[in-house]
């Protein structure tokens, strides 16, 4: 008997509810949660000086909910590549990146090879982005 593997990834950085959404939600579509988590050299690479919180504390804190039944490090961003290492059965991601040139590609791609592709919505009220600027004092966040 198979089971059904689940992959998803994020930095994970100031961990919120729409974290939590997206893990609970993703869960639901297998049996077993594989999280791939944003290392900082990774993050570093493209978003220089955003990190809060560093790896080991984001990957201790996601392989700490009930959903998540494993955690790797996720040292890029191409999830046809992840797919390649893990051989997955369904990718989640945010519906923030649909529609993005890239994720229209890793989709096609994953799709080629019998992956589902599911595009969860997107917690619009929580973000990281939204926390920062919170805890930097902008109006209006």
């Amino acid at each position: 008997m198979s089971s059904t593997v689940v992959y998803t990834c994020g930095v994970f950085d100031l961990f919120h509810v729409g974290h939590l959404n997206l893990l609970r939600a993703a869960r639901s579509f297998g049996d077993r949660l594989v999280v791939g988590i944003s290392t900082d050299e990774m993050v570093e690479n493209y978003k220089p000086g955003s990190l809060v919180v560093p790896y080991s504390e984001r990957v201790e804190i996601v392989r700490a909910i009930r959903y998540v039944d494993a955690c790797v490090p996720q040292h890029d961003r191409d999830k046809f590549e992840a797919w390649e290492r893990m051989k997955f059965d369904v990718w989640v991601v945010g519906d923030d990146w649909y529609g993005a040139e890239k994720y229209d590609r890793w989709k096609e791609q994953l799709e080629a090879v019998g992956v589902r592709c599911v595009f969860l919505p997107y917690t619009r009220q929580q973000s990281s982005t939204l926390l920062r600027a919170r805890l930097a004092g902008v109006p209006g966040s």
